[in-house]
């Protein structure tokens, strides 16, 4: 069984910082499940231009409000607590955040800990193993 508190891991290395947001790695390939598990903040204001070509995820609004538009057909959907959007096609996307927006995210395969978007708006495959400090 594991066992995290989100409060103890954002004093740790799983939490990572970069520019408009950040997210706490509460999950990560270490952990043998097939996943990984994150809270993400995105900062207010925020735009993230984003294609994760070897990624999968899901993603849930905890909290605040932006939107997530879709850059293969120009649609833009609202995104508020109790939404869900998942990334099923690798879709490239752009998300902006109106308010601070708490988010809850799947990732398969699941990251390592340290990455952060690289210059296409994706994670790489092979990253730093982050402990469970």
């Amino acid at each position: 069984m594991i066992v995290r508190s989100l409060q103890e891991a954002r004093k740790t290395d799983r939490r990572v910082v970069s520019e408009g947001w950040e997210s706490t790695r509460l999950l990560l390939k270490n952990d043998n499940m097939g996943f990984s598990f994150h809270i993400t903040t995105i900062y207010e204001g925020a735009e993230l231009h984003l294609h994760y070509q070897n990624h999968l995820e899901s993603v849930y609004c905890v909290s605040g409000e932006g939107e997530v538009e879709n850059l293969d057909d120009g649609v833009v959907y609202p995104i508020q607590p109790g939404t869900i959007y998942i990334l099923d096609k690798n879709d490239k996307h752009i998300l902006r955040a109106k308010t601070e927006m708490e988010m809850a995210c799947v990732f398969n395969p699941p990251l390592h800990g340290k990455e952060v978007h690289n210059a296409d708006g994706a994670y790489e495959l092979d990253g730093e193993e982050v402990s469970d400090k």
